[in-house]
């Protein structure tokens, strides 16, 4: 489908330069051989004044003018435009569709984004909708009911339910991020207000696994939308508690380098392999190894949605982890300059 509008673009690219072209080609060319043609009688008008009866002058014999001079001189002329036209002609061929690739790339990047997003999350969706089919058909078949089975099947479902609506609020959120944040909501904020209110969001996850979160931070102003700087480190910091083991620590400091402000989460969990690190911020990724056997509910979408809010700021994620060590995630975020 590009191809096909590459090459249409690229066309009209075409058809308005060579346009362009020989219509300059041909208000040259007229008015080149009407300069011929004016020299053409001005040499004529002077021969006959020169030899007119009664007349003297030193060049009475001068040869009369050739004419034919003048039309191979045209026909020249023509021909060097005519080669002027087929340069620009294929110059501006190769450079329309090159251009017409450049023209359409973002929008191309886009179509694939939101085919690559409906086909991951038709993925995704179809696995908990396929339980609850499996489950109800399996109980479906069965002769005898009793309340216990009915009772366990319900509780099934509730949770594939569950599942679901998580899931459908992930692509919520992410959805919503993709597109840049209104710089209208954008307002001086500081850091500490902003760990306060995750920490309270993540108070029973913090109490259920007993993780002391011990926090540095400056009370350094940043400029920013309040809810998506909320949901970034809320983000982040329940990955570190739930990726930690209970009675662990998880740590976040802050720092000033120039006209940012660098905030570090570390944990003490079990890490990232290598291979995974480039891949964790892709949507509806999750490591298949060590992260997976914990069997931490998730569908892969928190990183992709903090790394959409994170680009609408004009800010910078990234990570570092050790395999039984933990990670630490570092995000750089602009300040307000005169803090």
């Amino acid at each position: 489908m590009f191809q096909s509008a590459r090459l249409k673009l690229a066309a009209w690219y075409l058809l308005i330069i060579m346009s362009i072209s020989v219509l300059f080609s041909a208000v040259i060319y007229k008015g080149a051989t009407l300069e011929l043609e004016r020299s053409l009688r001005a040499q004529q008008f002077r021969i006959f004044r020169d030899t007119r009866p009664g007349s003297f002058s030193p060049f009475s014999f001068r040869p009369p003018p050739d004419e034919q001079l003048v039309n191979e001189a045209k026909e020249r002329i023509r021909l060097v435009l005519a080669l002027i036209n087929l340069g620009i002609l294929i110059v501006s061929g190769g450079a329309g569709y090159f251009l017409a690739g450049r023209t359409l790339k973002p929008i191309r990047d886009m179509v694939e984004e939101q085919n690559r997003f409906v086909a991951d999350a038709s993925h995704e969706l179809r696995t908990p909708l396929t339980s609850l089919r499996s489950e109800i058909e399996v109980y479906m078949r069965g002769k005898k009911h009793n309340i216990k089975e009915a009772d366990t099947l319900l509780k099934s479902n509730l949770e594939e339910v569950n599942s679901l609506q998580v899931l459908s609020d992930d692509l919520i959120l992410l959805a919503q991020y993709q597109k840049t944040n209104n710089p209208n909501t954008f307002r001086e904020i500081t850091l500490t207000e902003v760990i306060r209110i995750v920490r309270r969001k993540l108070h029973a996850l913090i109490q259920k696994k007993k993780i002391d979160v011990r926090d540095e931070i400056n009370d350094v102003k940043i400029i920013g939308d309040k809810d998506s700087l909320v949901q970034l480190f809320t983000i982040l910091l329940d990955n570190a508690i739930k990726y930690s083991p209970k009675k662990s620590t998880v740590n976040i400091t802050s720092k000033i380098i120039d006209n940012s402000v660098v905030a570090d989460i570390t944990d003490q969990g079990i890490g990232i392999a290598d291979k995974d690190i480039p891949h964790i911020f892709d949507r509806f990724y999750r490591a298949d190894i060590s992260r997976t056997k914990q069997k931490i509910s998730g569908y892969g979408l928190g990183l992709s949605i903090a790394k959409k809010i994170i680009d609408n700021h004009k800010g910078t994620i990234s990570v570092k982890s050790e395999i039984g060590k933990g990670s630490t995630f570092t995000v750089h975020l602009p300040r307000v300059k005169n803090d």
